[in-house]
């Protein structure tokens, strides 16, 4: 129980910090213990990261397997993916984490237990991805890797906190822009209307 509230109070703290801005002593008091109880159940800040994000693959691998359960195209199922990691980071339960942090990397690259989670949901989303480009709902020209990045991409995408924050539109009405702009492009209702136009 002790861990499990020092992973949300990590999670919190990433979600809303930031992995630079976030720092040990700041966790242990999020989360109510003394930092050197904390140490007993963590080494380290990488370490922190490192539990955070596998309870958060954990959760997408099981809305994955809920959705291969319940049959759809492909491109559905990828989209409903992207939807539900991006209502994850508008909830504030996605955590951020540079991209560029050769320790916190390494120390994510040596986690087994993320590795292998992240490999597991790469392999289910690749499987979408390859049925997509197989049946022309995405384009077969793209390399898969560069659609699974992309969707990866998604869960940490800035655009969301920034139009949130704005206070101007609604989590659902950012929802539908940011999985538009995502599969159909910035130029797709362009050319919907350029062709009704021609029509």
């Amino acid at each position: 129980m002790r861990e499990d509230a020092i992973v949300e109070a990590v999670n919190r703290l990433l979600a809303t910090k930031g992995y630079d801005l976030m720092t040990v002593d700041e966790v242990a008091a999020e989360a109510g213990i003394a930092k050197a109880s904390l140490y007993k159940h963590f080494t380290s800040k990488e370490e922190l990261a490192g539990a955070a994000m596998v309870r958060v693959l954990d959760k997408a691998l099981a809305f994955v397997d809920g959705l291969r359960a319940a049959p759809a195209a492909p491109l559905d199922q990828l989209k409903a993916v992207a939807r539900w990691a991006m209502q994850t980071q508008l909830q504030g339960d996605m955590p951020s984490l540079p991209a560029q942090n050769s320790t916190l990397s390494a120390s994510l690259q040596s986690n087994e237990a993320y590795m292998d989670r992240l490999f597991g949901l790469s392999n289910k989303l690749s499987i979408w991805i390859t049925e997509a480009q197989t049946d022309g709902s995405l384009n077969p020209a793209l390399p898969a890797e560069l659609i699974l990045y992309t969707l990866f991409a998604r869960a940490c995408d800035p655009v969301l906190g920034l139009l949130k924050s704005s206070g101007q539109y609604t989590d659902a009405q950012i929802l539908d822009w940011l999985i538009g702009t995502c599969f159909d492009g910035l130029c797709e209702g362009t050319r919907r209307t350029a062709r009704k136009k021609a029509a």
